[in-house]
């Protein structure tokens, strides 16, 4: 493998910057969307599905294309990734019916995680493990970024344009990508790597991961905990999951290799990146909830208060990611990471109906700043584990586990916080609210947010307004506490993850020269 040039390294950047933001990016946006979308569409009972469909496909797609990009190389299975996303979004944006959404929404999931997969493992293969922490900092910054603007940026399109360009939108970002690719971007393929597609172990893995995924999507919200559909499903998926393990032992190049779990490094560092996910994914949803919820304030407003982790996070990432090039130590940075992200969710528990924006503001940007710190760090011990030939699916293996995080983490804490909420709401004093009214206040979404607050407000009696204020004021604390306790959860899970990165043994980073000598 040649040395590139530096001009040549830019514009590689911005194509694996442009991917990395699209793939992201779509995953959060479409939420604060969907409400137009329902009502243009119809559907309400399959609100939830655009999503899952992006997230299912996205998460199964990562591993899978990620070894056959080891196999293929890379740069065919990027454009590959990158021509059905865009097609895909085109779809979406014309789509007449909710079931014509779902399923275009499923294939630009698959597009999504090709794309992912990819672009975190082209940084590991054009850059050596010493350079690729400054790379990979700009790289997670970017990743950071778009998950959090994500549900800001979809509401303010929205709101000034249409749903439709909530996807229209990617295309031109696209194009530009696939334009700077095609040119800046070599495809080495090894070949030393058997032409040997694993499609019995990808089949299994679908088939294990599909259930698994649905079952924490669906889990305490759809169906009850311990109903047969989710008991069913996690069965199969464990049943899968063990089927899956045996193929992949006898298989010439499985999809996740075996070998991968045997190295100490790699499962803690795979360890702590699902906890990183888990208490990032848990503070981005359910901090617009407080701040819409026990604030009252509109949807817009709370993105625009949310919105300052961004900085945080975007600032810190790429300080670590030049920190760990320049001074090959990354364990001190992962550990100081986790524990600035534990002092902002320690200050997130204090968080009450008399918090002011300023103090959220704060909290979010110490998050953030947190999060940013341990976001480069474990693709970068992770490539710098294993061989050249190998970082597709050693690469996507991280970004799986992330994703993996996230689904298990949003639908856990969220089953917290709804059985508290749902407590709490059945303890309201509701003594001296009329009986005609009581009906209003069974239902705990219609406060989540400032719109639907004001439609009910609308339809009571002034002569009774002065009842309905001193319920909200129990209802504001119900919310407050139900999310409370799911930060707490989210300090067990940072601790978790500070006790897992003091395990991982700090190594030296290898350098330029050593890294082409392996990749030749």
């Amino acid at each position: 493998m040649k040395k590139l040039e530096k001009r040549q390294i830019i514009f590689i950047m911005l194509g694996v910057m442009l991917s990395v933001l699209l793939s992201s990016l779509d995953s959060t946006i479409v939420g604060t969307a969907m409400p137009k979308i329902i009502n243009e569409l119809y559907g309400m009972e399959h609100y939830t599905w655009p999503f899952t469909a992006y997230m299912l496909c996205s998460t199964i797609a990562i591993p899978i294309f990620g070894k056959i990009a080891d196999i293929y190389g890379r740069k065919p299975i990027w454009f590959i990734g990158a021509t059905i996303f865009l097609v895909s979004t085109a779809l979406c944006g014309l789509s007449q019916t909710m079931l014509q959404l779902i399923i275009f929404r499923g294939i630009q999931g698959l597009g999504g995680g090709i794309l992912m997969s990819n672009s975190f493992a082209i940084v590991g293969q054009i850059f050596s493990p010493q350079e690729r922490g400054k790379y990979m900092g700009m790289v997670t910054a970017v990743f950071g970024l778009s998950s959090v603007i994500g549900p800001a940026l979809g509401g303010y399109i929205t709101d000034n344009l249409n749903w439709r360009w909530v996807f229209y939108v990617n295309l031109p970002v696209g194009i530009l990508a696939m334009g700077v690719m095609f040119f800046a971007l070599p495809n080495y393929v090894d070949k030393s790597v058997k032409k040997i597609v694993d499609y019995l172990g990808a089949t299994l893995l679908t088939l294990a991961l599909v259930p698994m995924l649905l079952a924490f999507t669906w889990g305490g919200r759809d169906y009850a905990w311990m109903s047969f559909q989710i008991i069913g499903m996690l069965l199969f998926s464990v049943v899968m999951l063990i089927i899956f393990v045996i193929v992949e032992r006898k298989a010439e190049e499985p999809i996740l290799s075996p070998k991968f779990f045997k190295n100490k490094t790699y499962n803690i560092s795979v360890l702590a990146s699902f906890l990183t996910n888990a208490a990032m994914f848990g503070a981005i949803t359910f901090i617009p909830l407080f701040v819409q919820g026990v604030m009252g304030t509109s949807a817009t407003n709370s993105g625009m208060i949310t919105t300052p982790m961004t900085l945080g996070l975007v600032v810190t990432s790429i300080i670590a990611g030049q920190l760990i090039s320049k001074t090959g130590k990354y364990k001190t940075m992962g550990i100081v990471g986790f524990v600035i992200s534990l002092v902002g969710v320690l200050l997130m528990t204090f968080m009450n109906t008399e918090s002011t924006s300023s103090e959220i503001v704060r909290n979010m940007v110490i998050l953030g700043a947190g999060l940013g710190l341990t976001l480069p760090i474990f693709n970068v011990i992770i490539q710098n584990e294993f061989e050249v030939r190998e970082l597709g699916s050693v690469t996507a293996s991280v970004q799986f586990f992330r994703n993996i995080g996230g689904t298990i983490s949003s639908a856990v804490l969220g089953t917290v916080m709804m059985n508290s909420m749902n407590d709490g709401f059945n303890k309201l004093d509701l003594s001296k609210v009329p009986n005609p009214m009581k009906s209003i206040f069974s239902n705990p979404q219609l406060f989540t947010n400032a719109d639907s607050i004001n439609k009910v407000r609308e339809k009571i009696p002034a002569q009774v307004m002065g009842i309905f204020d001193s319920v909200m004021v129990q209802i504001k604390d119900v919310i407050s506490i139900s999310i409370h306790k799911v930060f707490i959860i989210s300090i067990f899970i940072l601790i978790a993850a500070i006790i897992t990165t003091l395990l991982i043994k700090e190594k030296p980073l290898k350098s330029q020269e050593k890294f082409l000598e392996e990749a030749a």
